[in-house]
């Protein structure tokens, strides 16, 4: 609670839901900047000591490749045919039919 500047008290009993979720929230995307901008100022340091063609060389092109973090991956979708066959398969296995 200290990071955020609210009492512990305030937090546990003074604060809605959504009022948690949302601060909540706004330190992630703080922390996320944060990173992002530590990541940047790194690459550019590699950068010029390291000279950016030899960095390319090494397949650096750019911060991301430097450190990629979690909340940038793709995410995978899932399709109501994914779950259907999913189903499928459970059903199967469930009945005996699989051999696991």
């Amino acid at each position: 609670m200290g990071e955020i500047g609210i009492s512990p008290d305030r937090f546990r009993y003074g604060l809605k839901w959504w009022e948690v979720r949302s601060i909540i929230r706004g330190y992630n995307r703080r922390a996320r900047n944060l990173w992002s901008a530590t990541r940047w100022q790194t690459y550019n340091i590699m950068a010029s000591f390291c000279g950016g063609d030899n960095l390319s060389k090494h397949g650096m092109h750019g911060p991301k490749d430097l450190l990629p973090f979690p909340w940038e991956q793709e995410r995978t979708i899932v399709t109501p045919d994914d779950v259907k066959q999913l189903q499928d398969e459970m059903k199967a296995i469930n009945a005996g039919g699989v051999n696991l």
